[in-house]
């Protein structure tokens, strides 16, 4: 079994990012304003939440094949976790355009963790989980690392984006293409261009965009679209054979369907993507929160919770609890636990792996 968010999932004997009143509605629909440090509290609210759900979704895992309660909850959540976040990711990466600074910030932030953290998990799977021998190899994600390999990529090409005429319909074509031939899972490279649409519409938001979802009878018609969508999902999901669809890195022969049912599915799932994404954006909240500034601290959460989550299941937690009361419990404690995660003590703690200064060696 695997993650959409992590590859393959981890288990015993397998390897398995202010005001105090609401807004008049005519400011509603307005960008927030940037707070004194540049940042747009609106984007830092959606990464928290967004974050929050993809730790909930990890902690559901080994129990997608057994409940179809679970496995719907689970299907709600992975039609739009991803995708939103890679949007996210475009968004705030459309001022890069490969200059000398901006390298080295993506070495520093993104593919230096991505090296520190898949020797740490190889270590902790070998000397502390005892799954035997682990080869560290950077080739081979583990877990939550595929998004650090594809933002890296992703990031890297957004000057290539700018000079095509139809960038997010180029980007479409690729991703389906990608599911004619197995790409292995050489640094899950199928993953990183099935998702790639989204890293390319993102590219070419502007703020206007996600103001125009904030009209109130856009954001009613979220509530409603993100609502229905959970009983929809129930009736899908659990009759779906393969969870993997929802893994967004396989192409038609690993799925065991014809290329033309391969086709459908892929554009359905494209669809209900950005329509729950464009439903989530809608109702993220606009202003400072008490939950705001712990979004500029995802990464932390996102890197440091399968740890967490490794360490429950070897534990034998998910037999002891296996019941409607107890998948409740889990829920809740996975996501207390990704908020604790994007806590300045634990920022301040694991900076030196998450957020490493390399200036000296960088010239």
């Amino acid at each position: 079994m695997t993650s959409p968010m992590g590859g393959e999932i981890p288990g015993p004997g397998r390897e398995r990012a202010v005001l105090t009143a609401p807004p008049a509605p005519e400011r509603s629909t307005a960008p927030a304003t940037p707070g004194r440090d540049g940042r747009d509290p609106f984007f830092d609210n959606a990464k928290f939440l967004l974050l929050v759900l993809v730790v909930c979704a990890h902690f559901w895992a080994d129990w997608i094949n057994h409940s179809d309660a679970v496995r719907s909850a689970a299907a709600w959540v992975y039609s739009f976790h991803m995708p939103a976040f890679i949007v996210l990711s475009g968004y705030l990466s459309r001022s890069y355009t490969g200059r000398p600074d901006q390298v080295k910030r993506l070495i520093t932030g993104v593919l230096v963790p991505y090296l520190i953290f898949e020797t740490l998990y190889a270590l902790v799977r070998q000397y502390v989980l005892d799954e035997g021998e682990i080869d560290i190899t950077i080739l081979q994600p583990w877990f939550v690392c595929w998004f650090l390999v594809a933002l890296f990529i992703w990031r890297i090409t957004a000057p290539v984006w700018r000079a095509v005429r139809w960038p997010v319909a180029v980007a479409v074509v690729i991703s389906m293409l990608s599911g004619l031939t197995s790409n292995g899972n050489i640094l899950q490279f199928a993953r990183v261009l099935q998702f790639l649409p989204f890293f390319v519409l993102g590219l070419q938001l502007r703020r206007e965009h996600f103001a125009w979802l904030r009209a109130r009878h856009i954001r009613v018609a979220s509530a409603v679209v993100l609502c229905l969508a959970l009983p929809l999902f129930y009736l899908v999901a659990p009759r779906l054979e393969e969870w993997e669809w929802f893994s967004w890195r396989h192409d038609y022969t690993e799925l065991h369907v014809s290329l033309s049912f391969w086709f459908f599915m892929r554009v359905a799932l494209f669809v209900a993507a950005a329509v729950m994404t464009a439903a989530f954006f809608s109702l993220v909240p606009n202003r400072t929160t008490w939950y705001t500034v712990m979004g500029t601290r995802t990464m932390y959460a996102l890197l440091l919770h399968p740890l967490l989550y490794r360490a429950a299941v070897d534990a034998g937690v998910y037999e002891r609890i296996d019941s409607p009361w107890g998948k409740i419990a889990l829920t809740a404690v996975a996501a207390v636990v990704a908020v604790l995660l994007m806590t300045a003590v634990v920022q301040r703690i694991f900076r030196p792996l998450v957020e490493p200064r390399l200036q000296r060696l960088m010239s």
